[in-house]
């Protein structure tokens, strides 16, 4: 049997259309695989940041070489401007740094969809601009420590003796940091280093101007120490030469920025060239000496009339001619005459008619005694205390200090005898103190030693000391008093002169009560002072005034003396 021959299936026929679709779709895969294949990555091939070629690259793959090779450049100074002044900011310092992941997602493809691969075989990634972090806070922080602001100088005239100097304005400005912030950022994303930006400024423009300047040096400055001026005063010519007007002279801006010209008239006043030809011709006023004279009161020496001449007074005389010339810097200075308090003529006109009291205390010789006490009457002697007016020995005898006239004595500090300046000046403080209580005005202040003096009276002695206890009075006698003080190697005697407001004043102590016995001490300290023992104990003593020859009013005082504990020295 013959084998039964199959014929293959015959194809049938497909139409045009359906193979060109097959074609197409073969074609648009290959281009896509093909577009894969070439651009290799997410970025398109061709594109840089700062010139970092990060095309064909993933997106991780180019944020770490951005890394690698933007870090220099992120962190390299930038050089900025403030006015005429420039410097350097630390990048990091002020917050600034590139967002890497930021910038890779700028340069990135938007997807792998078929148009955004065929549409990287026909394109160039170009440049890309990197993106910038920015810490606002730490940016400002940074701008604000730069210290570039420079203050505003106004114009000014200045005096070196006879020589003139002038000082050109210079404006000022400082750092608009705020506004600053976005052009520090925009430098930063330029990345040249070798560019240098301008940061916006206030400026502060000066007040005066040259000009201004200019016009002071003409109109004063030049001719005002162009020559000496010539003064005359009580019959007696002064010369001031320019050097000396020059050290005194200032040109001062006023509220619109004109340069007004001032005269240091007090500083002229006390210049040694100008202080000793006038001191010549002044003197202070010196009132009439008076003395006791039984009951009464004399004048033991005339009064004497002072002349003064005021640094107001110099001014004004000098000010107007230093911007005259040749003849007419000349010109003629005011002489005050100065009247004293007390001259033979008015001395009962201020009821200085009698004697109120009189005290003397005596006491051991003493170098230092004489010294001090000396120096203190003289500083009393002749005060002239008025009706109602408050005198004070602290006020008038000053710091008992080596400049002052005093020198180191024995003083009581904390219960004991030492060294001070000014030791002995109690003596006349007590002295003082009973002229006052016999002279019957008001004790303001006084304060007795801490341990009784057996040279004193009890009860009716006081102390000073400067800054801490002061002696003082007040005149309530209806007239003024004058206080006469003297002295001698071994006393002081205070005098009281006015007129009486009663006929008399006693004193009347009472017993000693709260009797303590002192102790023994021995010191060994360098400055130790031997000291003899002597009981504390209290005392009142009692002012009793008299009017008519009747008692009038009493008025007690009350004092307590620690005891004096004995002191031997080793």
């Amino acid at each position: 049997m013959r084998p039964r021959i199959t014929s293959a299936p015959r194809l049938t026929s497909l139409p045009p259309l359906a193979l060109a679709g097959g074609a197409l779709a073969v074609g648009v895969g290959g281009l896509y695989l093909a577009g894969l294949l070439l651009t290799g990555g997410e970025i398109d091939a061709g594109t840089t940041v700062r010139g970092v070629e990060i095309g064909g690259l993933s997106r991780a793959e180019a944020v770490r070489k951005l890394e690698r090779q933007l870090d220099a450049s992120g962190s390299r100074a930038l050089s900025v401007k403030v006015g005429d002044r420039t410097a350097t900011i630390d990048p990091r310092r002020a917050g600034l740094s590139y967002d890497l992941g930021a910038t890779v997602d700028r340069a990135a493809r938007t997807g792998a969809d078929p148009l955004s691969v065929f549409g990287g075989l026909f394109r160039s990634g170009g440049a890309v601009e990197p993106v910038v972090r920015l810490d606002q806070e730490r940016a400002r922080a940074a701008l604000g420590e730069l210290g570039l602001d420079r203050k505003v100088r106004d114009g000014a005239v200045a005096f070196d003796g006879a020589r003139v100097e002038q000082v050109a304005p210079r404006t000022g400005y400082t750092l608009d940091v705020a506004a600053a912030v976005d052009p520090l950022r925009a430098a930063f994303l330029r990345g040249d280093a070798g560019a240098v930006t301008a940061l916006p400024v206030h400026e502060t423009r000066p007040k005066v101007t040259a000009e201004e300047v200019r016009r002071a040096v003409r109109t004063f400055a030049e001719p005002a120490v162009s020559g000496p001026v010539t003064l005359t005063a009580a019959g007696r010519r002064i010369t001031v030469d320019p050097e000396v007007l020059g050290a005194h002279l200032t040109m001062r801006p006023d509220d619109g920025g004109t340069l007004k010209p001032r005269l240091d008239a007090e500083g002229l006043r006390n210049d040694p060239a100008v202080a000793g030809p006038l001191n010549e011709i002044t003197g202070t006023a010196r009132d009439a000496r008076l003395r006791s004279d039984g009951d009464g009161v004399a004048v033991a020496e005339d009064a004497v009339l002072g002349r003064e001449i005021t640094g107001k007074a110099l001014g004004e005389a000098v000010l107007p001619l230093l911007t005259e010339t040749g003849a007419a810097r000349a010109g003629a200075v005011d002489v005050r005459t100065i009247r004293p308090e007390v001259t033979r003529e008015n001395a009962a006109r201020l009821g200085l008619t009698e004697t109120m009291s009189s005290f003397t205390v005596h006491f051991e010789p003493a170098a230092y005694r004489t010294k001090n006490i000396g120096r203190a009457v003289e500083l009393i002697n002749g005060s002239l205390v008025r009706p109602d007016e408050t005198w004070s020995f602290n006020r008038t005898v000053g710091e008992r200090t080596e400049a002052n006239g005093f020198v180191e004595g024995i003083i009581i500090l904390d219960d004991q005898f030492t060294k001070a300046s000014g030791g002995g000046v109690s003596a006349v403080a007590t002295t003082v103190y009973n002229a006052l209580f016999f002279a019957g005005v008001k004790p303001v202040e006084h304060g007795a030693h801490s341990f009784y003096i057996e040279r004193y009276p009890e009860g009716r002695e006081a102390t000073v000391a400067w800054g801490s206890l002061d002696l003082r009075f007040t005149n309530d006698s209806g007239k003024a008093i004058y206080i006469q003080a003297e002295s001698t190697d071994t006393s002081v005697t205070v005098s009281f002169l006015g007129t009486r407001k009663y006929d008399e004043i006693k004193s009347v102590k009472g017993p000693r009560t709260e009797v303590k016995k002192p102790a023994k001490k021995v010191s060994d300290a360098e400055e130790c002072v031997p000291q003899t023992p002597l009981e504390g104990f209290d005392v009142t003593v009692e002012r009793v005034f008299y009017d008519d020859g009747r008692e009038v009013r009493r008025e007690p005082y009350r004092t307590h003396y620690t005891p004096r504990d004995e002191i031997v020295c080793e």
